[in-house]
């Protein structure tokens, strides 16, 4: 069998062009998460103006006494809905930057990996479930139901600090900092979608491997 001509691809060069040209179906998600950002972002200020002007009107025709604690927990709404729209607008330019082109502002922002984007939301959400609770708080209209809401609250943000603190630095691209940014600039600048792997990486490789080994002797040396 002959082999094809030097400068045309490969069959399974062609098939791995292929595969790697998959990555933009990612756009659909960007596309449908980012709208989802700039429509609640659009909320929040529609929101904010509403609750100026009522706030505002009320004053001016029953005094300070009419808001009783009430313009407090609409503000907190306002917040919690522009905290939603940063989530959203985070996984937006996450992902793009991650699968389409790389982005300044997401390494700006820290987001260089799946990791950071993940611990970025989730640093969000909590803040958001903190806000949520404060409108609850404000509010206080039952004392045992906010009592329970707190509770459980409190399990969620324990859960996903919990998340943070075992994720942490635990993700497998860090450990070759050097081979992610040679595949990034041949992905992005290139437009190479066939990663070429070299011995130093596979030696790199070999002994993230033994010493993972030697870590799970020792352990079970230890239970033993």
């Amino acid at each position: 069998m002959s082999s094809p001509p030097s400068g045309e691809p490969s069959r399974r060069e062609w098939f791995s062009e292929l595969i790697g040209r998959t990555r933009f179906v990612v756009l659909i998600a960007v596309i449908a998460v980012l709208l989802v950002a700039f429509s609640l972002f659009l909320q929040g200020t529609l929101l904010a103006l509403d609750t100026i002007w009522s706030s505002w009107r009320d004053i001016f025709e029953q005094g300070l006494a009419a808001q009783k604690g009430e313009l407090a927990v609409q503000f907190l709404e306002v917040v919690s809905t522009v905290l939603k729209a940063v989530v959203f607008y985070l996984i937006g330019i996450g992902l793009y930057s991650l699968f389409i082109t790389p982005l300044n502002l997401t390494s700006s922002l820290g987001v260089e990996t799946l990791a950071d984007l993940e611990q970025k939301v989730v640093s969000v959400i909590i803040v958001i479930l903190g806000v949520t609770f404060l409108e609850h708080f404000v509010r206080w209209e039952k004392a045992l139901d906010t009592l329970y809401f707190a509770g459980a609250l409190a399990l969620a943000g324990g859960a996903l600090v919990f998340f943070q603190r075992v994720h942490r630095g635990a993700g497998g691209d860090l450990q070759q900092p050097e081979a992610k940014l040679r595949a990034r600039q041949e992905l992005f600048e290139n437009e190479r979608e066939q990663r070429h792997i070299d011995e130093h990486e596979i030696e790199q490789a070999e002994q993230a491997t033994r010493a993972k080994a030697a870590i799970s002797v020792d352990a079970d040396a230890g239970r033993g």
